[in-house]
């Protein structure tokens, strides 16, 4: 991996970004793991946030009654963090395309989550830094990353990101996450 700059994370202090000599991910570049540790406040925030007012995810006795053993995180806010995740390592100019996870494990309060990366696929850059790059498509590509997250308990998410890399000073355009 090469490039790396400062960023604002919980349980990192560093965003590492992913590229090769001329920017572009290389298949089987792993991302920098992301730590994130899982209180109270990031589960009934993320919940409150994405409108979701199910009682497990912001009351302990009603979850308890539900036969949880506390409140625990909804998917909205694992597909947020994942997204940041992979956002983060690859820089400002990442435009989420798609998310595709899977829930595993519940990340309860006081739990660690760690978010690990690996790219897959890289599509549609260019073959050579020297050829002319398609203007139709992203110039640094479109990058398919497999994402996991781990807790305490094993496995909490796993899934598909698609990412598209705009090239340094473009526009990138607000996309829908589906």
């Amino acid at each position: 991996m090469q490039g790396q700059g400062q960023g604002q994370g919980q349980g990192q202090g560093q965003v590492h970004r992913v590229h090769d000599a001329v920017g572009r991910p290389l298949v089987g570049d792993e991302l920098a793991p992301l730590e994130i540790p899982v209180t109270r406040t990031l589960i009934v925030a993320g919940a409150v946030a994405s409108r979701d007012y199910q009682d497990v995810h912001h009351d302990a006795e009603l979850a308890r009654e539900k036969g949880s053993p506390d409140i625990f995180m909804n998917i909205l806010t694992t597909n947020g963090l994942v997204g940041r995740f992979v956002t983060d390592r690859f820089g400002p100019s990442a435009v989420l395309r798609k998310v595709a996870i899977r829930l595993g494990a519940p990340n309860y309060p006081g739990d660690l989550m760690v978010l690990t990366g690996k790219v897959v696929a890289v599509h549609g850059a260019p073959e050579s830094p020297d050829s002319t790059p398609d203007p139709t498509q992203d110039p640094r590509g479109v990058v398919e990353v497999e994402v996991v997250g781990t807790n305490g308990l094993g496995r909490h998410v796993s899934g598909r990101v698609t990412v598209a890399l705009q090239a340094a000073g473009s526009s990138a355009e607000a996309v829908a996450v589906a």
